[in-house]
């Protein structure tokens, strides 16, 4: 079982309020290894007051909050029945498990919310030698021709059956030689 991420529907002006109950219910629940974060979708916007400028934090989806978790019977339970949730979005009726966010989804809102994905920090060049060390072409060796610092990919050159073939790359599926 793999975690993702849900987007549970609450009571307009609860979504702290559900945040901190739920977490509270995961810790005293043992969900620790079942449900890890919880984020209330907000953005920093600068309003002007009286000639004052103010940065003040706008829920961008009022009633909603994000829950990664892995899907089980327990965890289900318990984010289900915490205080000011009314459910998961993309359920269809009682009983039945949501439907997750899909990963570009997540990039995007997590983007918006300043919480993206951990990127990995480059330190490889074009032209230079690296092992490719997981996926299907694990332990081929090659030469980068091309680094994508935005999708996080390398395009590696491996020498396959006596020829150069081109072939794309997470940077973490590869290290120097």
């Amino acid at each position: 079982m793999e975690k993702k991420w849900y987007v549970l529907h609450t009571y307009s002006g609860y979504e702290n309020k559900v945040k901190m109950n739920l977490e509270k219910r995961v810790e005293t629940m043992g969900m620790e290894d079942k449900i890890f974060r919880v984020i209330v979708p907000e953005e920093e916007e600068t309003e002007i007051k009286n000639g004052k400028k103010k940065v003040v934090k706008k829920k961008f989806f009022p009633g909603y909050v994000l829950t990664e978790m892995i899907m089980t019977d327990d965890s289900w339970y318990v984010v289900r029945n915490t205080p000011g949730v009314t459910g998961f979005v993309g359920s269809s009726g009682h009983g039945s498990k949501p439907t997750p966010l899909l990963p570009d989804e997540v990039d995007t809102l997590l983007k918006r919310i300043g919480v993206a994905s951990p990127r990995v920090e480059v330190d490889f060049d074009i032209k230079e030698n690296v092992r490719v060390k997981e996926g299907p072409f694990k332990d081929f060796s090659g030469t980068i021709e091309q680094i994508d610092v935005d999708k996080q990919k390398v395009k590696v050159h491996v020498n396959m059956f006596g020829r150069e073939t081109p072939v794309e790359l997470e940077f973490s599926q590869i290290e120097k030689l």
